[in-house]
């Protein structure tokens, strides 16, 4: 059993890898050099096992594409006064194996055992399998 859990969120806007990575470097002025800022709701309660490994793994459109690993968790207030929770990433994007996911809200833990497994790096660049053919995948049990 690992020592550490992972946090599971969607990438809301995002259709591609490539998208969600034109986002964070848009942003990345507001952010520590080297580094990705995502803000949430909640606070996670799990916040040593996060920070003893975690990632946050990213579903776009439907599925699981990409991970950022996870240095941090801050607490951060909003110009409405709500306290909120900053996850602090890498800025490298890892591509995973494509998983994929139904709809929730908010995130989700992650166990390290359900993660996907990273791409090699001559995988990298490759594009996403549709979500239908994905999810159709998922349904016979392979991934």
């Amino acid at each position: 059993m690992a020592d550490f859990i992972n946090i599971l969120k969607l990438s809301v806007g995002s259709e591609s890898v490539e998208d969600h990575g034109q986002w964070q470097h848009d942003h990345r002025h507001l952010w520590p050099p080297g580094r990705a800022v995502h803000v949430t709701r909640m606070f996670p309660k799990r916040e040593d096992e996060i920070l003893a490994g975690g990632s946050l793994y990213w579903v776009i459109t439907g599925i699981i594409l990409c991970r950022q690993r996870i240095l941090g968790l801050e607490q951060v207030t909003g110009n409405d006064g709500i306290s909120r929770c900053a996850i602090i990433l890498d800025a490298e994007i890892i591509r995973t194996e494509p998983a994929p996911r139904r709809p929730f809200q908010g995130w989700r833990y992650l166990d390290p055992g359900d993660s996907p497994r990273d791409l090699t790096k001559g995988r990298q660049r490759e594009q996403a399998i549709p979500e239908t053919l994905a999810l159709a995948l998922a349904d016979i049990g392979l991934r």
